[in-house]
């Protein structure tokens, strides 16, 4: 192998992107180097570039992006055991650095490139039957909403849960309630292509949140009682509003979508007479991946729908535009290396 590789680099102190050859990374103690075969572009790569996501533990200024990552590994670093060259692998999106999470292709080097070098026990075995590009995105664009339905949202079932933002994470946690048994899934996104792809992956309902009968629609959905959960994976005031006055007694509001401004209770008095609550929701556990891999390997989940394209490496930056302007209205891209 040659010593340079090609990697999608972004410089927050110039603000730029810019596929480019690097050094290829070597794994240190207790570290493995995967040769990437997929990765994902998520919409939280895009803020990065936009400026409106920040790293927050990166040393210097330039990052290696992308954490959705599947591959093979390539080579061991030393003390590593339990893991044989060439297994086929998802490249957990975290890990720890003196008691705190980094988080992969933000606080450092990620899979936009051919190679990268992460910690041995991060990695996930895939079975062959798993295409990596649908291997690539589990490690979010799956795990996030199935962490935010079976951890923080313990969404149980037969409990009504409402899903806003019908995008990459939000058709999978349509998918992922289907699975987990809650009744009514009701869908709601402006676009009404994404309500369309709503129903195909599970929902009872889809709404346009703009439709002056939004409220009573619900209201009939869920027998009057509205719902017990509401997830937001737009994260934007709006929709914030108008899911928790969705709820019923006891509901629960999880915050998945990230807007980086303040949270806005209008009244608090029917917010605590009603018992609703509201729950920050942050990435996944590793166990998330670890059974997500398990209920594909059985049959239980399939993903061979959530690609929408994949493209070279080297056209990065056209696949971020085409994500940014919902070209094709795409569910998940992949970079193939």
């Amino acid at each position: 192998m040659t010593d340079t590789m090609l990697a999608g680099r972004m410089n927050f102190a110039d603000k730029a992107f810019a596929v480019k050859e690097v050094p290829v990374p070597v794994p240190g103690p207790g570290e493995v180097r995967v040769r990437v075969r997929a990765a994902g572009i998520c919409l939280s790569d895009v803020h990065l570039i936009e400026g409106l996501l920040s790293p927050l533990l990166l040393p210097g200024d330039e990052v290696t992006l992308g954490h959705e990552v599947a591959g093979e590994v390539e080579s061991l670093g030393d003390g590593v055991s339990g893991i044989e060259v060439g297994t086929r692998v998802i490249v957990g999106a975290g890990k720890e650095v003196d008691g705190q999470v980094w988080t992969m292709g933000v606080d450092y080097d990620g899979g936009w490139a051919e190679y990268v070098v992460a910690p041995a026990e991060v990695l996930v075995p895939i079975p062959d039957s798993l295409p990596f590009d649908q291997a690539a995105i589990i490690p979010d664009a799956v795990s996030t909403p199935w962490g935010a339905i079976e951890w923080t949202g313990q969404v149980r079932q037969g409990e009504s849960v409402g899903v806003w933002g019908i995008g990459g994470l939000g058709a999978h946690g349509v998918q992922l309630l289907r699975f987990a048994g809650a009744a009514p899934i009701i869908a709601v996104d402006p676009v009404e292509a994404a309500r369309e792809r709503a129903m195909a992956f599970g929902a009872d309902l889809a709404l346009d949140p703009a439709d002056p009968d939004f409220a009573t629609k619900i209201a009939a959905a869920t027998r009057g009682e509205g719902l017990d959960v509401a997830l937001d994976f737009a994260g934007v005031a709006p929709v914030r509003k108008q899911a928790l006055s969705s709820l019923g007694v006891g509901g629960r509001l999880v915050l998945v979508g990230i807007s980086g401004g303040p949270l806005t209770i209008a009244n608090d008095a029917e917010f605590q007479y009603m018992r609703r609550q509201v729950l920050g929701h942050y990435g996944s556990e590793s166990r998330h991946v670890v059974d997500l891999v398990r209920l594909v390997e059985l049959g239980r989940l399939d993903f061979s729908a959530s690609i929408s394209g994949s493209m070279p490496l080297s056209e990065a930056a056209a696949g971020v535009a085409q994500l940014e302007e919902k070209v094709g209205n795409p569910i998940r891209l992949v970079l193939v290396p």
